[in-house]
C-alpha cells in the first residue's frame, strides 16, 4: 500500500535526520544543517503528509500515478539533502546531484498536487 510506503520511509528518514541533527550537535558543528533541514522537510514531512492523505482518501493511492509519485518522493527526498551535504562538504562538482534531486522532489510534489486536485474533484468530503 502507498500510504505504508510513504508512512514507514519518511520514518526512516526522520530518524536518520534526527540522528545527523544529534550527531551536530555533540560535535558543535553545524554545517550541514541546511543539508539536515532539507532531509527532515523533504524526507519525512512531505512524504509523511502524502502517507496520511492516501490513507485519508483511499481513492487517491489507486493507480499508477500514486505509486510513480511516492517513487519519487523518496528518491528525491534522499537525493536533494544528500547532494546538498555533498557539496556543502566536498564541493561544488556534487551539484548535479542537487539538481537532479531537487527536479525529482518537485515532479514528486506536481503529481501530488495533479492528485489531490483530481481525488478532491472525485471524492468530496
Amino acid at each position: 500500500m502507498i500510504s505504508s510506503l510513504l508512512l514507514r520511509s519518511g520514518a526512516v528518514l526522520l530518524v536518520v535526520g534526527l540522528c545527523g541533527g544529534i550527531a551536530m550537535g555533540m560535535a558543535h558543528d553545524f554545517t550541514l544543517a541546511v543539508a539536515h533541514a532539507h532531509l527532515n522537510l523533504v524526507g519525512f514531512v512531505l512524504p509523511f503528509a502524502a502517507g496520511l492523505y492516501y490513507r485519508a482518501v483511499p481513492a487517491a493511492a489507486a493507480g499508477a500515478l500514486a505509486k510513480l509519485q511516492a517513487w519519487l518522493a523518496i528518491i528525491g527526498g534522499v537525493l536533494f539533502p544528500l547532494g546538498i551535504g555533498l557539496v556543502t562538504g566536498l564541493g561544488e562538482r556534487y551539484e548535479p546531484l542537487v539538481i537532479a534531486g531537487s527536479l525529482i522532489v518537485l515532479a514528486a510534489w506536481l503529481v501530488f498536487a495533479l492528485i489531490v486536485f483530481w481525488s478532491c474533484e472525485t471524492h468530496p468530503a
